[in-house]
C-alpha cells in the first residue's frame, strides 16, 4: 500500500493533494503544516513519497533544509516538491538538497499526477519548460551569479526586483528590518554593486535572464 506524506502550510493546498492523490488509489495519506511535524512524521511512517512545499509559514525556503534532513535520514525517499517558485536556481537548489521531481503549483491535476507515479516508479522528474530552463542555467558559457546565493538572499531579491522596500519585506519574510538591511548588504557585495538602486537594477535584470 502507497504512503505519502504532505507537507505545506496552507489547508487548501494540502486538500488538494489528497484529493488528487486519493483520486489515484492511495489510501494512506498523511499531511502536516509545517517543517517540525512534517519530519516527525516522515521518521515515525516511513512514506514512499513524499511532497512538501519550499515556503512554509514565512520561514523563506525553508523547505531545503527539510529537504537535506529527509533525504539524509533515508536515501531512498522520495520527494517531490510542490511550489510556487519556478526560479530555474531555486529548483536547482531542490534538486541538489535531494528532491527526487520538482512541480509548480499552477500546473494541471494531470502533470501532478505524471510526476507523482514518475517519482514514485523511481524516476526523476521535471516538465519539460523547468528542465530546460535548469540545464540553460548550467550550461558553460553561462556563469550566473544567482548561483552563489543563499535561499534567504535569493527571496529577498526577488522581492527587491518587484519593488519591495526593507520594510515589506522584512514583514513578508518575517523577519527583522535589520535583517533585510544585512542580508541587502551582502547582496550588494556578492554582485559587487555600490549601492541600493544598482542593487534593484542588478536584481530585475538577473531574475528577468533566470526566467
Amino acid at each position: 500500500m502507497t504512503t505519502v506524506l504532505v507537507i505545506d502550510d496552507h489547508p487548501i493546498v494540502r486538500q488538494g493533494c489528497r484529493r488528487m492523490l486519493e483520486d489515484a488509489g492511495v489510501e494512506r495519506i498523511f499531511e502536516a503544516s509545517d517543517a517540525a511535524s512534517g519530519y516527525k512524521l516522515c521518521r515515525r511512517h516511513r512514506p514512499d513519497v513524499v511532497i512538501v512545499d519550499l515556503a512554509m509559514q514565512d520561514s523563506g525556503l525553508g523547505g531545503l533544509p527539510l529537504i537535506k534532513r529527509m533525504r539524509t535520514h533515508d536515501t531512498r525517499l522520495r520527494i517531490i516538491v510542490f511550489s510556487m517558485h519556478g526560479d530555474p536556481i531555486i529548483v536547482t537548489r531542490a534538486l541538489e538538497a535531494g528532491a527526487s521531481g520538482y512541480v509548480l503549483k499552477d500546473t494541471s491535476s494531470e502533470d501532478f499526477l505524471k510526476a507523482f507515479q514518475t517519482v514514485l516508479g523511481g524516476s526523476p522528474y521535471l516538465s519539460h519548460d523547468l528542465a530546460m530552463r535548469v540545464a540553460l542555467i548550467h550550461t558553460p558559457a553561462r556563469k550566473n551569479p544567482l548561483s552563489g546565493l543563499t535561499p534567504r538572499e535569493l527571496q529577498t531579491l526577488s522581492l527587491l526586483a518587484k519593488g519591495k522596500p526593507y520594510g515589506d519585506i522584512a514583514n513578508e519574510l518575517n523577519v527583522s528590518y535589520k535583517t533585510v538591511v544585512n542580508v541587502s548588504s551582502q547582496l550588494k557585495h556578492k554582485l559587487e554593486v555600490r549601492n541600493l538602486p544598482e542593487l534593484i537594477r542588478t536584481a530585475v535584470q538577473l531574475l528577468e535572464t533566470a526566467q
